[in-house]
């Protein structure tokens, strides 16, 4: 049996952090959309389990989100599983475009499939979330407002698509910095309105989405690598509507009045990226 499949990346539209937890995780309110930008996973029939990555083999263990996938899944059934999964790896690492988790979430569901496991959606979320906080949402593959540590998720009206531009520093950003940085100074969250932003989105009004939206990471993220800065004033003056860090960073994204414009900006920034967001699945 051979099961192909894409892992689609998203973009935080605006990010808000309410709180610290004691076991370390942070509450959240945060508004995401999957974007075009996509992985290619293609999962086989094998005896052992196996991971290449671009065509390098990955030594088996360690914190691959597709690796945990894989043994969790062995364990919930009892016994060594075995598949070939070959990836095409396309979206950064270390970019806050979620590409870890939604190659987690792809072979969750995947390999459920290929094993004949007969997990439903629920049961699958809850490996998920197991696995990573923005799992769950890469598994519904829809326009959301996700609080919580990531497992709480309202589903919103589909919103139209908006033409993007991504770019990346030289460097990434770990989120576990990111969020140490975050919490080495006193902050008081944002209170975005969430509400506003994803009405604000549905009639693609991005300059009224510009001034409601926020990323709380965004600052800290800043302090650790100044060049997200640069790349937000470069997208804006290549004529953004719209243009945050995207989850914990290191990527920003531009948003656009249309394609044309989105091209036109890709062409005068080294690097960029041209993706459009995604309807619901």
């Amino acid at each position: 049996m051979r099961i192909a499949a894409k892992a689609f990346a998203k973009i935080n539209w605006s990010l808000d952090i309410l709180s610290a937890r004691e076991d370390g995780y942070h509450e959240m309110d945060m508004l995401m959309q999957r974007i075009s930008l996509h992985d290619e996973i293609v999962f086989s029939s094998a005896r052992n389990l196996s991971l290449s990555i671009n065509g390098r083999v990955v030594p088996w263990g360690g914190k691959n989100l597709v690796v945990r996938a894989a043994s969790a899944l062995s364990q919930i059934a009892g016994r060594p599983m075995g598949a070939r999964i070959e990836m095409t790896k396309r979206i950064p690492i270390r970019a806050g475009l979620g590409g870890g988790s939604a190659d987690c979430a792809v072979a969750l569901m995947a390999l459920n499939r290929l094993w004949n496991l007969g997990l439903n959606a629920r049961e699958l979320m809850q490996v998920g979330a197991g696995l990573g906080a923005d799992v769950p949402f890469c598994m519904e593959g829809r326009f959301c407002r996700v609080q919580g540590i990531g497992e709480r998720m309202q589903h919103l009206p589909a919103a139209p698509q908006i033409d993007l531009v991504l770019c990346m520093p030289a460097e990434g950003l770990s989120t576990a910095g990111v969020f140490a940085e975050y919490d080495a100074r006193p902050r008081s969250p944002l209170r975005l309105d969430m509400e506003g932003l994803s009405c604000a989105l549905r009639y693609k009004d991005l300059p009224a989405a510009r001034a409601l939206a926020g990323n709380a990471l965004e600052q800290p993220a800043m302090d650790l690598l100044p060049e997200i800065r640069g790349l937000i004033e470069r997208m804006y003056d290549c004529g953004a509507e719209f243009a945050h860090m995207t989850g914990s960073g290191s990527c920003v994204f531009g948003a656009f009045s249309s394609p044309e414009a989105a091209r036109r900006a890709a062409a005068q920034i080294p690097g960029a990226m041209l993706a459009q967001t995604l309807g619901n699945a």
